[in-house]
């Protein structure tokens, strides 16, 4: 089911539909999209890149080890070296983050067991993460050689294929040679050029499967291990964030209403005294404060509403999101466009935690993006639910940013995933997984 709904003008226009993007903007938009060529500037500089950490990590391991029989001198040299690698690999977090919008956590270290610079050697040389940062700077050379290789034939091959016909008939031959023949005739050209074209349209795809390696490797080598101790870790540090955000949020609605619906309701009812006072002597100045009364009735009502809509809307539990992001749409000054296929409601917790997602999501367009429009996408991923928000606005959201740590918080309470991709000059992705289990 797909509702799609527009933001209203202040002077109660009636929402507009916002339309799809046509099939030739669909097709060829990856071509020209900024998040495609910073993913192919991602691959461009991971090569020096990828020299330097090879170099660091081979070089400074072969000379530690070498030097181990010499009174141990190489110990020191070992852990220099892993902690080259280790600021290295956080060097490669951040530059996923900001081009890619893939987060990585980096892992927890190995602390010493007493003070001292012996132990403080000891922890580092012994730290399974720091040595696994260490693999992945020796790695991250091999790989950058690959995908560049990979992604860089795919756009050159098409290009190539695409501009034949202009330089086709200077070349060696009177045209290009290929399995033994040579490419000569409008009806060859022309399927080379239809190749070519194919081949860029599947260009970003393949540039994309190319960064994926390097996120891949990235989080099986730079991030926590997926072991108990980890997860435990992982779980402390989002339970005491969620129990501050938890703190924030309850002195917030303290705050609202001590200083919004509770002062309209005593104003209400020194309103109402003061009209009980005048019915005798005074029947239509009691009128008009019974009327101000009840203005600032309403004014309450809504107030208590809207409170109540940003702690659990009650259209979520009875509707379910469909109904209650709709509404969240219908209140965005940004034209959203809202798309629901969920084969069944997932639990009250997920809708909870998805439907804040969308809201705080949606929030941050319309305050910060100067986004035209945007679209929110939900549906059923196997046993989890995934939530799309994605925006045509300026782009470079900082993942590390409150709103989006906040979220991310959010979503790892319910042992989620949250990914963002923000390149600069738009557009803007936030992609949830949410298991259907929570």
């Amino acid at each position: 089911m797909a509702n799609d709904l527009a933001g209203q003008s202040q002077e109660g226009q009636q929402p507009r539909r916002v339309t799809r993007r046509s099939v030739l903007a669909r097709v060829f938009g990856p071509v020209f999209s900024a998040q495609t060529w910073l993913a192919m500037t991602y691959l461009v500089s991971a090569l020096p890149l990828g020299v330097l950490t090879f170099t660091v990590a081979v070089t400074g391991v072969a000379l530690g080890i070498g030097l181990l029989p010499l009174a141990l001198l190489g110990l020191p040299v070992l852990a220099l070296t892993l902690v080259g690698c280790g600021s290295l690999g956080a060097l490669e977090r951040r530059r996923a983050a900001l081009m890619l919008g893939q987060v990585v956590t980096a892992p927890e270290k190995r602390a010493p067991s007493r003070p001292g610079w012996v132990p403080a050697v000891r922890a580092m040389v012994t730290d399974a993460a720091r040595w696994r940062q260490a693999g992945a700077a020796v790695l991250a050379l091999p790989l950058a050689v690959v995908s560049f290789s990979v992604a860089i034939s795919a756009w050159s091959v098409a290009l190539a294929l695409i501009t034949l016909p202009v330089y086709n008939s200077a070349l060696p031959k009177g045209g290009a040679s290929a399995f033994g023949w040579v490419l000569k005739g409008t009806p060859a050209l022309t399927g080379a050029v239809l190749l070519g074209a194919a081949l860029g349209i599947i260009a970003p795809y393949i540039t994309y499967a190319m960064t994926g390696t390097h996120t891949w490797l990235d989080r099986k080598l730079l991030g926590p291990r997926h072991n108990m101790a980890a997860r435990v870790g992982q779980l402390e540090r989002t339970r005491s964030r969620m129990v501050v955000a938890a703190d924030t949020e309850r002195r917030r609605i303290e705050r609202d209403l001590h200083d919004g619906a509770q002062a309209r309701l005593v104003s209400l009812a020194m309103e109402l005294g003061r009209a009980k006072a005048r019915f005798d002597d005074d029947p239509e100045g009691a009128r008009a404060l019974v009327d101000q009364a009840h203005e600032g009735a309403k004014t309450a009502l809504a107030e208590l509403r809207s409170l109540v809509r940003g702690v659990h809307p009650p259209v979520l539990s009875d509707r379910g999101l469909d109904a209650a992001l709709s509404g969240l749409a219908a209140l965005c000054p940004v034209p959203v466009t809202v798309e629901v296929q969920m084969a069944a409601r997932p639990s009250s917790t997920v809708e909870a935690v998805a439907y804040f997602v969308v809201a705080e999501a949606l929030t941050n367009v319309a305050k910060h993006s100067g986004a035209k429009s945007a679209i929110v996408s939900v549906s059923s991923k196997g046993e989890s639910v995934k939530v799309v928000i994605r925006d045509d606005g300026r782009g470079g959201a900082d993942v590390a940013g409150p709103g989006l740590t906040g979220l991310v918080d959010r979503v790892q309470a319910v042992d989620g995933r949250l990914s963002v991709a923000s390149p600069a000059g738009g557009p803007t992705v936030i992609e949830v997984e949410l298991p259907c289990a929570s």
